[in-house]
């Protein structure tokens, strides 16, 4: 399946905030679901940023930046929130918070000869950074912005300014994301999840054995005492008896025989190869029917993750 780019695009919709300081490491271990303090200088990680109920605010990617510093990958459009959320427990801490996403370029690409296979395996070359985003070899690049203007004459620093062909290479990058099992959060499922909802669990997302952070009594007792029951899978959209498109944050009734159950959209995302969603529900195969408009009424069949990302029982 081929759903990555022929060539860099520029991911201008993510957007970075950078933790700088001597003990940036510190406070970020202290709010984050990863392990911050032991982050090698050659992996990049994704890590939940929770309220006390345990329920994610924030999902991003941690990119060490030598033995203090990071950056921190998240949607431009939840990046003011998740500004305001750190900051308040930042108090005396010896570090800062920074939205840098105009001096940093993101882009994505197809593949990387050079860099393991194993997601989150990166390199450093020069003052750029590359790691492996998922499992279908895509990858990442991490790369200071020298001007406004970048080598394909695509302005990346003003996330408004997108060209058609960049808006669908983005989309065709979040459809191929949505394949891979990777969630985002939005402002409509901000508070909505508790972390093994989206499966961050499985994509290396938690440490169990850190010590506290903001949430963690939650997230660790769903570990420990039980079975998670509703969890992020994937389906494609097979029909549409309505224009309207499914949203995230939506709810959709899923119908296996004669028993029902409620679905909640995560993410969604039309790709060259038709229309895909993240839904978090309980398993088994259905038909759905929205409840939130009867007269629009999706057809979700439901689709396999890879194979490497294998769902608790």
């Amino acid at each position: 399946m081929d759903h990555t780019p022929a060539r860099p695009i520029a991911l201008a919709h993510l957007g970075v905030i950078a933790v700088r300081g001597v003990e940036a490491r510190k406070f970020l271990n202290g709010q984050l679901s990863q392990d911050v303090l032991g982050l090698p200088a050659d992996r990049v990680e994704l890590a939940g940023l929770h309220n006390p109920q345990g329920r994610m605010v924030a999902l991003l990617r941690l990119v060490p930046l030598g033995a203090n510093d990071l950056l921190c990958i998240l949607p431009r459009t939840a990046l003011t929130d998740t500004l305001a959320t750190l900051r308040k427990f930042l108090l005396r801490t010896k570090a800062t918070l920074t939205d840098e996403s105009a001096s940093w370029i993101i882009e994505g690409l197809a593949d990387d000869a050079i860099l393991p296979a194993a997601v989150g395996s990166a390199r450093i070359d020069g003052t750029e950074i590359s790691w492996r985003h998922a499992v279908d070899g895509r990858v990442m690049r991490l790369r200071p912005a020298s001007s406004e203007i970048d080598a394909s004459g695509i302005n990346t620093t003003d996330a408004s300014d997108h060209s058609s062909a960049q808006e669908k290479a983005i989309a065709d990058w979040q459809f191929a994301d949505i394949a891979a099992g990777l969630p985002e959060i939005t402002d409509s499922t901000r508070g909505e999840f508790v972390a093994q909802m989206l499966n961050l669990d499985v994509l290396g997302g938690i440490s169990f054995t850190k010590g506290c952070y903001t949430g963690q009594e939650v997230i660790a007792r769903a570990h420990y005492r039980g079975r998670v029951k509703r969890r992020a899978q994937r389906f494609r959209i097979t029909a549409m008896q309505h224009v309207s498109p499914l949203q995230p944050g939506q709810k959709v009734k899923l119908i296996d025989g004669g028993s029902a159950r409620t679905a909640q959209i995560l993410n969604v995302a039309q790709g060259s190869q038709g229309i895909e969603c993240l839904a978090v529900t309980g398993f088994g195969s259905a038909t759905s029917e929205s409840v939130d408009s009867p007269n629009d009424i999706p057809t979700l069949t439901a689709v396999a993750l890879p194979m490497s990302y294998a769902l608790p029982e």
